[in-house]
């Protein structure tokens, strides 16, 4: 005999620090939650969503950390 599981929904998946996210989950998460995708080093320079261009902004040294990338825009 073969059991068959029953499928359940899909659960969101969990993001991550450092995970790419697409524009539509960007516009979806609050400041509060991304500001946990990025990495601990550079929360403090986060500015909330009202100020990132382009899903992005700008750490004190000039380069830019991207939600769409994940990481840095010049890597």
């Amino acid at each position: 005999m073969v059991r068959r599981r029953a499928l359940l929904p899909m659960e969101p998946r969990r993001l991550k620090v450092g995970q790419p996210i697409s524009p539509e989950q960007f516009d979806a998460l609050s400041d509060a939650q991304l500001e946990r995708l990025v990495p601990r080093a550079y929360r403090e320079f986060f500015p909330g969503k009202d100020f990132c261009a382009d899903g992005s902004f700008y750490l004190h040294d000039g380069n830019a950390w991207s939600f769409y990338k994940g990481g840095f825009v010049d890597d």
